[in-house]
């Protein structure tokens, strides 16, 4: 495992984590027994970073990573989100009761006295204009209930003006081949301010695992079916916001460029680790399998330049035009 420094917490985390996401719900059935055991996995292999939320199943992912804390006595970090519960998600429910209160709801789940990171979930564009949204989560972590905070945001334009708060230690954005927008700009600003960057849904919903086709089959509580137009949150969440069928043929024109001895997952994970500013990758895993396949990639050689233009001549072609200009 490699580790990197995150932003100007003294944290060094693995470069490929730990998503909690799809163990907590909506990709289809998961049983926490499988899911333990791809978390304790993930311990095994190094990883040191688990990226959770409130809202994933309700805080079953949340309560899975407590069980974790009190089944093994290596240090690892935790970071939670804060926001999606509000009904309706609207920038002035970022107000000091309701995020003290989600605040109060995740150290339960966790089981614990302070949050090790705290990040606001995907808020309303017009929360990064009000300071007092950040103010609240300074007096949380002078308060002793969490130790840092960041964002986690939809568009760059966002983490652009959420960086200008100073107590912003992080940044989870959506990066990967599919959506290559936060290293035009973003990320040279995120290193000159000394900010993490978490690279989340780095394998785009799974498209760039390989393993998908047009017929492949998706159970009714899973996003990949039923937000592929964003009918339930941001539709670039799903796919990266890619149409399916163009991924699955981006997909295709990738297949001839994996390396020997990696699989395009892999060389998918490796293409992130490629940046110096992303700190990590943080794809998620319901299996002990799936994780072990993900963690490998850390330890892989670098991508030729080759590769790497190759798989930017892909981007070019078909996923630029219809994402680039929307996150």
């Amino acid at each position: 495992m490699q580790y990197r420094p995150l932003g100007r917490t003294g944290w060094n985390i693995s470069t490929v984590s730990f998503g909690a996401w799809a163990i907590g719900g909506t990709w289809g059935e998961v049983s926490d027994a499988e899911s333990m055991g791809a978390l304790h996995r993930a311990l095994d292999l190094g990883v040191n970073f688990f990226d959770s939320a409130d809202v994933y199943g309700d805080g079953r992912s949340e309560r899975l990573l407590a069980q974790l804390k009190r089944e093994r006595s290596e240090p690892f970090y935790i970071a939670t989100k804060a926001g999606r519960r509000l009904n309706p998600h609207v920038a002035g429910g970022y107000n000091r009761e309701n995020l003290t209160a989600f605040v109060e709801r995740s150290l339960v789940n966790l089981n614990t006295d302070a949050l090790d990171l705290l990040q606001l979930h995907c808020p309303p564009t017009d929360v990064y204009y009000m300071p007092e949204v950040f103010g609240v989560l300074d007096d949380l972590q002078k308060a002793g209930k969490l130790r840092h905070y960041g964002v986690s945001v939809e568009k760059v334009e966002e983490a652009l003006k959420a960086i200008a708060f100073p107590g912003v230690q992080t940044v989870q954005i959506i990066y990967n081949l599919f959506r290559q927008r936060p290293a035009d700009l973003l990320f040279e600003q995120t290193q000159k301010r000394g900010v993490g960057i978490l690279a989340r849904l780095p394998l785009s919903s799974g498209l760039l695992s390989g393993k998908m086709a047009a017929d492949s089959h998706f159970e009714a509580d899973d996003h990949r079916l039923f937000n592929r137009d964003g009918a339930a949150f941001d539709k670039g969440e799903t796919f990266s916001g890619l149409d399916y069928g163009v991924g699955l043929q981006a997909v295709e024109a990738m297949r001839a460029l994996v390396p020997e001895g990696m699989t395009m997952a892999q060389m998918a994970l490796r293409w992130i680790q490629m940046h110096p500013a992303v700190t990590c990758s943080i794809p998620g895993g319901k299996r002990a399998t799936q994780v072990a396949d993900n963690v490998a990639a850390a330890d892989l050689p670098a991508l030729s330049d080759s590769t790497m233009q190759a798989l930017a001549a892909v981007y070019e072609r078909f996923a630029k035009p219809l994402v680039h200009q929307r996150w």
